[in-house]
Order: C-alpha cells, then sequence, then structure tokens
C-alpha cells in the first residue's frame, strides 16, 4: 500500500478536504471487484502527483456517512475536490487518462 494514499476517517476527511491541496477520493468496498481493479491506477495517481494533489480512498461500508453525503450510489466512484467541493465525478472503472486530464487541467 502507498503512504501516497490516505484512507481518512470522517473528521480526517474534512481536514483533508479543507486543506490547501485539491483532493482525488476514490470511494470503493473491498467486496467490488471494480474497485480492486481500479486500486492500482489510484496508487499511481497518488505517487505521480505527490506533493501537488492528495488521493485518498474512502471505504463506503465504513464510512456510510460520507458515502451518503456525497450521493454515491455506484462503486467505484471518483471525485475531484478543489476548495472542498467536488468539481469532477468518474463512475465506474475508468483508464488513468480519464482522471489525469482532469487533474493536470486543475492543476495547471
Amino acid at each position: 500500500m502507498s503512504t501516497a494514499i490516505k484512507h481518512p476517517n470522517v473528521s480526517e476527511f474534512e481536514e483533508l478536504l479543507g486543506g490547501s491541496q485539491p483532493v482525488l477520493v476514490d470511494f470503493w468496498a473491498e467486496w467490488c471487484m471494480p474497485c480492486r481493479m481500479l486500486a492500482p491506477v489510484i496508487e499511481q495517481l497518488g505517487e505521480r502527483y505527490a506533493g501537488r494533489l492528495s488521493v485518498a480512498k474512502v471505504d463506503i461500508d465504513k464510512h456510510p456517512e460520507l458515502a451518503q453525503r456525497y450521493g454515491i450510489q455506484s462503486i467505484p466512484t471518483v471525485i475531484l475536490f478543489d476548495k472542498g467541493r467536488p468539481i469532477h465525478t468518474e463512475i465506474g472503472l475508468r483508464p488513468i487518462d480519464a482522471y489525469t486530464k482532469k487533474i493536470d487541467a486543475l492543476l495547471g
């Protein structure tokens, strides 16, 4: 497991969103096969953007209140936040380019 990826609880999640960096959050569950297939992509994003973007994984079974707050109905769902607001959402198993295009545009 990469140290670039955070696994926040609810209060840590709030701190993360309130931080100075944009945040990419992967909402997932252990039993979800597409989520497991997406995990290496999320790891790569964490390493590629270390220091410029916070990357987190939220297990919806452990933190259902976060999943409910952001209307997660299907997993994996990946949300890109800027200044605490969700600005882009990808649902389902997507290639790394689907994320890097949006992240690169945000980071400039």
